[in-house]
């Protein structure tokens, strides 16, 4: 485990409500339709939300996360730094800032910046995603039941890896992945990215 970087001790205990969670369905210009429960949207395939953070520190170096093995969703591939469904009623960035919280132990102040927009397809499990950058050294307090392991690595490390080995990460982590080198070299010029300092948006 890096430096700056510890599971919480005791867990956490995070109840993010399984099946019983309720997300927003949404058509393909990801306009509300209406609300189901987490299993049946999985179940029939429907369009939903979802959000994804990649945190960069100070040395331009992104945290990706190794997702628990007991994950319903690509256990123990390789992810984001966080992810999360977008709940029902809730806003993208809103859901960001949870996850930031619940999954890694960052403050709901930290400011994010977003930086990408996928749609909706198998590729993605029929999420549209939206992609927030974060710039943070920590320390990162990760939550045993989410996260398999974690670790610090350089944007050109990642892509290597990615090429060498697309298997063990997730298809989405793959998507973003591939755009991802032009915003984590950006996000060493603070300047240039704006800050998302608020959870509405």
């Amino acid at each position: 485990m890096s430096d700056h970087v510890r599971y919480a001790q005791p867990a956490l205990g995070i109840n993010k409500g399984g099946d019983h969670e309720l997300f927003d369905v949404v058509d393909d210009d990801d306009r509300v339709l209406g609300r189901m429960r987490r299993d049946d949207v999985h179940r029939w395939q429907l369009r939903h939300r979802a959000a994804h953070v990649l945190v960069v520190n100070s040395r331009g170096e992104v945290f990706v996360q190794r997702r628990s093995t007991l994950k319903e969703c690509a256990p123990g591939l390789w992810d984001t730094s966080v992810a999360g469904h977008v709940q029902s009623g809730e806003s993208y960035a809103a859901c960001a800032v949870r996850e930031l919280a619940e999954e890694i132990g960052l403050p709901p102040a930290t400011p994010l910046c977003q930086v990408a927009y996928l749609k909706a397809s198998p590729d993605t499990g029929w999420e549209f995603v939206a992609v927030f950058l974060c710039r943070s050294d920590g320390p990162l307090v990760l939550c045993p039941e989410e996260i398999a392991d974690g670790r610090w690595t350089s944007p050109e490390t990642l892509a290597q890896w990615m090429i060498d080995r697309p298997e063990e990460f997730t298809t989405t982590f793959r998507l973003i992945g591939a755009r991802s080198r032009e915003w984590l070299r950006d996000s060493r010029r603070p300047a240039e990215i704006p800050p998302i300092t608020s959870a509405h948006g």
